[in-house]
């Protein structure tokens, strides 16, 4: 899984084994599809097996490159040519995930989208020092776009569950891709995996996850944003449980991924089990410690709650103690490094330039870009665009995967206008339409002439300009 080798070059690196986290990348270069992404998971020869689409892993090796590289530990490897491949099928492809990082839903996920932005803006950084300007602005500007509307896609407010807890609202474990046209993510089902017959869909709003946390993790959103602490008192609430060697917290409630209530194996079915999660602080080390295996890794089921698993020592496991499922979470060992430097004061590196989001920045973005500062762009679209409104005082960007002239109007086709899309340079073509002055309410109309085989898209397309996107 090319995910779970980042992490755990990630963890190398954290340890001062900086060549082998470099010989991680050099892997990865060689194992890198054409199009830019990588097998779901691979042999070691690089032969798929699994053919799911994670967005998440073709952004994960971006930030490999750019921890290397921040640490001066490239040693004359060049990544660009990945990167720009990499990031060129994110910005194709995003911001929708086939598969979540559990491997089993597709749609909106925050995890994801939080390693996406990340990345994009990595990669524009590997662009600039590559001297390809326009790839750069247009690598941000997606990144800022997809980052504007992470809570339209994936935070729901006015639920039973808020109400229940005294909150505005949370972020959800993921929403379906259909969200982009709904009026909220709460609307839909979500699939479950690895449950009885019958019970393998839920509310979007009612399933929730400490995925969201990434989005802090990865700097997109303050520690102390409303939203993230609404939804840390969500998930203490849902799926929090105490166990002999420390707390630990479920992947979602609802899951069933993990050994049976009386400790025999997974079969397709079974209980969601606790995961361990190491962090700021002696306690949640010790947890982690305690909950892994003879190994020392921590593995999703680890720190089972269920306190009847402790009087039968056939099954092989028990309260707080390691399970037999599979997957170690790599990530442990660079959380547990990083709460050693912010227990010793070390300062991590510096943030990135003001009013920019990314993985050393974190300040949420929606203080950081007030309305008119700049162009905030749409996500990509091969025709229809996914995100049908868009800032007022703001230029629209329209993009395509082809060479086309956006015909445009912004009052019913009275009076039109025509902007031909430019080349990004990463196998997107994007159009600057000039609607700054257009007041909220107000739509911009347009279809498209396809330049290369000289034939109209056929159908019209909206926007609706909003006051902002942003809560």
């Amino acid at each position: 899984w090319p995910r779970d080798l980042v992490e755990s070059a990630g963890g190398l690196l954290a340890a001062g084994d900086g060549r082998s986290a470099r010989d991680s990348l050099f892997y990865l270069m060689a194992t890198q599809e054409a199009d830019g992404h990588w097998p779901q998971n691979m042999w070691m020869d690089g032969t798929p097996y699994w053919a799911g689409i994670q967005m998440d892993e073709a952004g994960f090796p971006i930030l490999l490159a750019d921890a290397l590289r921040r640490m001066k530990a490239l040693d004359g490897l060049d990544p660009w040519p990945m990167v720009r491949r990499a990031a060129s099928f994110l910005v194709r492809n995003g911001p929708v995930t086939q598969q979540d990082r559990w491997e089993e839903d597709g749609g909106y996920s925050p995890f994801t989208l939080a390693v996406e932005v990340a990345s994009l803006l990595a990669a524009a950084d590997f662009a600039e020092e590559a001297g390809e300007g326009l790839a750069a602005r247009y690598l941000r500007e997606t990144a800022d776009a997809w980052n504007a509307n992470v809570e339209r896609w994936t935070y729901v407010t006015g639920t039973e569950l808020a109400r229940q807890l005294g909150v505005e609202g949370y972020y959800v474990r993921i929403a379906p891709a259909e969200v982009a046209e709904a009026a909220s993510p709460a609307q839909g089902f979500v699939p479950i995996k690895n449950r009885p017959p019958g019970e393998g869909s839920a509310p979007t709003a009612y399933i929730v996850s400490p995925d969201a946390l990434a989005l802090v993790r990865f700097g997109l959103r303050a520690a102390d944003d409303s939203r993230i602490l609404n939804t840390v008192r969500i998930i203490d609430a849902t799926l929090r449980a105490e166990t002999a060697t420390g707390s630990v917290w479920h992947r979602y409630n609802l899951d069933g991924y993990g050994e049976h209530a009386d400790g025999s194996p997974f079969d397709g079915t079974g209980i969601g089990a606790g995961l361990a999660a190491p962090g700021g602080g002696a306690g949640p080390l010790r947890a982690g410690q305690g909950q892994s295996g003879r190994g020392g890794a921590a593995a999703p089921g680890d720190g089972d709650p269920d306190e009847s698993r402790r009087a039968d020592p056939r099954a092989g496991v028990g309260c707080g103690r390691h399970s037999r499922a599979r997957a170690a979470q790599r990530a442990s060992l660079r959380v547990g490094h990083a709460a050693r430097l912010g227990a010793r004061g070390i300062r991590q590196a510096p943030a990135v330039a003001p009013g920019r989001a990314g993985v050393r920045h974190a300040a949420p973005t929606r203080a950081a870009l007030p309305g008119g500062e700049r162009r905030v762009a749409l996500p990509p679209l091969a025709v229809q665009p996914q995100v049908p409104r868009h800032p007022r005082r703001k230029a629209a960007a329209h993009r395509v995967l082809a060479p086309a002239l956006v015909h445009w109007s912004a009052d019913g086709w009275r009076t039109v206008q025509d902007t031909q899309t430019v080349d990004s340079g990463l196998g997107v073509h994007f159009a600057d339409l000039p609607t700054e002055a257009l007041s909220a309410g107000r739509t911009v109309r347009f279809t498209l002439l396809w330049l290369e085989a000289n034939r109209w898209e056929g159908v019209d397309f909206d926007v609706v300009m909003g006051a902002e996107l942003c809560r």
